[in-house]
């Protein structure tokens, strides 16, 4: 008999690359480019969702014009971004939420730090947008209040379901949870280190918050705030203070 070997066999029987293997030609080329500090930094700048024009990405990441052109040439070419045109400008934008989780995700895994945040970082970790949702310790406190009133259900394939009671709260706030706009999804909260709101249900549920001016989005940021009638409006709905969750946060 064969001795047994001394490492892990992979069980992928060849119909498609390893995603676990570092010897993925794919997977090296596309981590190369998230990589550049450069890059991530416009990548980041995309995180909201927006779209933006390579001099706004090119301010972003602190360089010239010609140099922003290449290496946003670059995340095209690799299906990090896309690009949309109107009339003689071109304006740059995640080529979907994918990609967002996978840069939020690769956030997640950065060792955490012990110095005391500053001012911008503490608003960060407090609340903002992940690509098109909820973010932050006020998007990890509204997920967790959801399952605990058992709205929403976390299931081991990265999924929220809508429960029963769930579909009759959305409801309440203008959102049809039975259809696609109910499908919730688990992201990886790249500060807090657990799960907020994400997929069709996060997106409908921040709009509605932002549509009551319950919610505010910062001009030109990822940051949010919450409006003095939205903390009241979230206390009802969820069961916590956001703003005393902002002050546990500093």
């Amino acid at each position: 008999m064969a001795d047994e070997p001394s490492h892990p066999v992979s069980r992928y029987d060849g119909a498609m690359p390893d995603p676990f293997s570092c010897r993925d030609p794919n997977v090296a080329a596309t981590a190369a480019l998230i990589a550049d500090p450069t890059r991530a930094a416009m990548l980041a700048a995309l995180l909201d969702g927006c779209a933006l024009p390579a001099g706004e990405l090119a301010w972003a990441a602190g360089i010239t014009a010609q140099t922003a052109s290449a290496h946003l040439s670059k995340l095209l070419d690799g299906g990090l971004l896309a690009v949309e045109r109107q009339g003689r400008h071109r304006y740059y934008r995640l080529a979907g939420p994918h990609v967002a989780q996978a840069i939020e995700y690769l956030a997640a895994i950065v060792p955490v730090r012990r110095r005391r945040p500053n001012a911008q970082a503490r608003r960060v970790r407090h609340a903002r947008f992940c690509y098109d949702h909820l973010a932050g310790r006020l998007g990890v406190a509204v997920a967790e209040a959801l399952q605990r009133r058992d709205l929403i259900v976390a299931m081991p394939d990265k999924r929220f379901e809508v429960t029963a009671a769930g579909i009759d709260w959305f409801a309440a706030l203008g959102i049809d949870a039975r259809g696609p706009d109910g499908e919730g999804r688990q992201c990886l909260d790249w500060t807090e280190r657990t799960h907020h709101l994400a997929g069709p249900l996060g997106r409908r549920l921040v709009t509605v918050l932002l549509s009551r001016n319950w919610l505010r989005r910062r001009a030109e940021t990822r940051l949010i705030e919450v409006t003095p009638p939205g903390a009241a409006a979230i206390k009802d709905l969820f069961g916590f203070d956001p703003n005393v969750l902002e002050r546990e946060g500093v």
